[in-house]
């Protein structure tokens, strides 16, 4: 198909014949009838910019290539914009600070707003091209606002796929400002009153440590963690839970035993049933993540209590959390 082998057809003919035949030819291809060569030809839209003779690039793309993007912006097929949204953020280092604020930043918040995951998937993966080119401040100032918008959407869908992106956008923007501008965002989706949301943000939280590392998260994370413990409503005490479940694994022996296990071994007094059920489980789930030496003096003693427990959950929780460890038991 013409419109795949553009780029090629560019080298080829050299920039005269570019500008006179090609250009027009292009603009044709990112107009056509058929979605299929529309989103081929936005696919090459970075590639074509890129291959222009640079005496003539900027002019070129701001007249002729910049007004079919801005149409394919709201094209109404999704490939369409797909497709755009993984180039078009290349094209801010080629026309510089003050067209990228002006002209492009625009294309990207609709782009972040498109109701195609993979459109705004796409845009989130590349802001490390623009944050090149605008810098972070700029960047927090146009694109940030949009994003937070779409955390706290009221459709916990939006939301969710978000939270999926969160890593990523830490990736890309860093910790420094990861902390100051989104770090609280992740904190309160774990008190969303959407439990899938919930579990997501719980899941993120192990990315993000990833990420960052168990420093980070015992400095950063852990604490508001821990304090969701001693919250009013069971339902997000059991999230502390759920939490600590994915940081043992992810923040290891030290942390797990030092910071997580004692909050754990006092909600195994909590009045709700579902969470002393949950406790059980927790410490079954981290066990192998403990210092063996707490084991046999602070894991077990709990357990046994909560094996004689007068919810008959608990107990059934708890009999097979003890089955699990009895290895661990055995070795001490």
């Amino acid at each position: 198909m013409v419109a795949d082998k553009f780029s090629e057809l560019q080298k080829a003919v050299g920039p005269e014949i570019t500008r006179t035949d090609l250009v027009p030819a292009f603009q044709s291809l990112l107009k056509d009838t058929e979605a299929e060569v529309r989103a081929i030809a936005a696919n090459k839209v970075k590639d074509f910019c890129l291959n222009l003779d640079k005496p003539h690039q900027e002019s070129i793309i701001m007249t002729y290539i910049l007004p079919c993007v801005k149409e394919l912006v709201a094209d109404p097929n999704q490939h369409v914009k797909s497709a755009l949204a993984s180039v078009i953020m290349g094209l801010s280092p080629i026309l510089g600070r003050h067209n990228t604020i002006e002209h492009l930043l625009p294309l990207f918040l609709a782009q972040l707003k498109d109701e195609c995951p993979e459109v705004r998937l796409n845009i989130i993966s590349n802001l490390d091209c623009v944050n090149e080119v605008i810098g972070i401040q700029q960047l927090s100032q146009s694109l940030l606002p949009a994003i937070v918008e779409l955390a706290e959407d009221s459709k916990w869908r939006v939301r969710s796929a978000i939270i999926e992106y969160m890593p990523l956008l830490a990736g890309q923007l860093g910790q420094e400002f990861f902390d100051e501008k989104l770090n609280a965002l992740c904190m309160t989706w774990l008190m969303d009153h959407v439990f899938a949301i919930r579990e997501a943000a719980t899941l993120n939280l192990r990315k993000l440590v990833d990420q960052f590392g168990a420093e980070w998260a015992e400095n950063t994370i852990i604490p508001k963690v821990l304090a969701m413990s001693r919250d009013q409503n069971y339902l997000y005490r059991m999230t502390c839970l759920f939490c600590i479940n994915v940081l043992a694994e992810a923040c290891g022996s030290d942390i797990s035993t030092r910071l997580l296990l004692p909050t754990v071994l006092t909600m195994a007094n909590d009045k709700v049933a579902n969470v002393r059920f949950n406790v059980a489980k927790t410490l079954q789930k981290i066990a192998p993540q403990l210092d063996q030496s707490v084991i046999q003096p602070q894991v077990k003693p709990v357990l046994d209590k909560l094996n004689v427990d007068v919810d008959v959950d608990v107990k059934y929780s708890a009999s097979e959390a003890i089955a699990g460890i009895a290895g661990k038991l055995l070795t001490i």
